[in-house]
Order: C-alpha cells, then structure tokens, then sequence
C-alpha cells in the first residue's frame, strides 16, 4: 500500500491547497491511505471542529497535532471525543484526546498511527522513546503497518528517534519545522525516515506566517500578532510504499508542489 503524509496544513491556503492536490494525488501514486498534521489549519495557529471537517471532506483519513493542538479552546472538547484526531501520545497522563490510533481501510487493511511531540526545545512532556513503545507493541497485536508522526523542533531528537524505531514501524515523519529536510530514506531495518516533511501553506512567508511580521519582530523584540500569509502556495507530502503484510518499508518519495 502507499501512504501520503502531508505536511503541517496552514490555515486557510493550506486547506485550500490541499482540496486541490489531493484528489490528483491519491489517484496519480495509487495511495490507500492518507495522512496530514493538522495542528495550523485554523488561522496558521490550532484546529477547530471545522478545518478539521474540512479535511476529512477532502480525503483525509486521520489527522495528527502537535504543540499548537490547544491553541483553540473549541478544540479540547472535539479532540476529546473525535479519534481521528490525534495529539501527542507523550503528553501527560489524564489529558483528553488520543495518541494513537488503529484505522480500518476500504480494502480491509489496517494501519496505525502514532503522534509524539519532542522534548528539546519544547514544552515538557514524558518521554516520547519510552512512551511510545508500549503503543507499538498493543498496535501490533493489530497491524504491522504502523507511522509515527515526531512533531519536533531538533533534528538530532527526530533522527535518534528514527534510529531507536528502525524496524519497530514502518515509518518516522518528522514534522513542526515547516522547512522540508532532503533526507528521505529507507533505514537498515525497512523503515522509511525523513526529518522534515515541511508544511502545506503559503510559499513565500517565514514558515506560513507573513514576511514583515516575522522581519519586523526580529528587528524589534515587539510583540506582534502573526497572521498567515497570502500568495502562491507550495505543498508539501511524502508517499511511502509499505508491505501490507511485513508492514516493511520499500521506498520513500518526497513532493514539493507549488501553485
């Protein structure tokens, strides 16, 4: 089977671009199952029972978060009960929502996905090495077909990881930074790897945001509300070609699109 990752979809450009891509892609690379970090889709910061909608509506099978999950009050009480929604598995014990899931295909297939927030340059969470473990291992019992999304801000963090996972799952997307890494590979033990997926939102901007914003609160120090920028956009994804017994990677192709 052929998974498509997409990368972290930035407000309304990002969604957009996703309406637009999507159709054309799931038919052109033959893809069963799709995935895309949601955690920005609501105006560049959190997701809301509506972006979220909208990209399910699109052909979005599950959607993973990160550190922004939150940033919308909305959002606590539909993550809580919407499993196909994930926010970090390594978050403490006790809070709502869902670290993983188990998803039944068309054609009868399973696929698991796990969602991990880093701890280096972040906000405290357990530990995501240990944590997820446990979450492979119940997953297992049900598919070997298994993708972890490592929402991360070190590449050092993301690629230890990828490493400490080689042929525990079928493939490490790391996401956050919204700057496509060029290190796409299949690891010793068959599991596909890339850093950085990038982001799904507009193209010329300070990863999503507009330029003088970012620009001007650099020279200044001001505080500044960021809003999403506008203008041609650029999509980025991965496709991964996973065994659907072995749940073994095979290849591992990355897109960058620009409108």
């Amino acid at each position: 089977m052929n998974v498509l990752f997409i990368g972290d979809v930035i407000g309304r450009p990002g969604r957009v671009l996703v309406r637009h891509y999507l159709p054309e892609l799931v038919e052109k690379e033959d893809v069963s199952f799709v995935i895309a970090n949601g955690e920005n889709s609501a105006g560049g910061f959190g997701i809301t029972e509506k972006t979220a909608r909208e990209l399910f509506d699109c052909g979005v099978h599950v959607i993973t978060t990160g550190n922004h999950v939150w940033d919308k009050k909305e959002a606590v009480s539909y993550v809580s009960k919407e499993d196909r929604i994930l926010r970090p598995l390594n978050y403490a014990p006790g809070v709502p929502g869902f670290g993983s899931i188990i998803y039944g295909l068309k054609n009868g297939l399973k696929a698991g996905v796990v969602n991990l927030t880093g701890r280096v340059f972040m906000a405290p969470s357990d530990c995501p090495f240990r944590t997820v473990i446990p979450a492979i291992e119940e997953i297992k019992r049900h598919t070997n077909i298994i993708i972890v999304d490592m929402h991360a801000e070190a590449t050092s963090e993301k690629q230890a990881l990828g490493y400490y996972l080689n042929g525990k799952v079928s493939a490490i997307i790391g996401t956050h930074t919204h700057v496509q890494t060029a290190d796409e590979q299949i690891l010793s033990n068959q599991t596909a790897y890339i850093t950085d997926v990038g982001m799904t939102g507009p193209a010329v901007s300070v990863i999503g945001v507009n330029v003088g914003q970012i620009v001007e609160k650099f020279l200044t120090q001001i505080p500044v509300k960021y809003e999403v920028a506008t203008g041609k956009g650029i999509f980025c994804a991965v496709v991964i070609q996973i065994d659907n017994e072995t749940g073994r990677a095979s290849a591992i192709k990355r897109l960058m699109l620009h409108d």
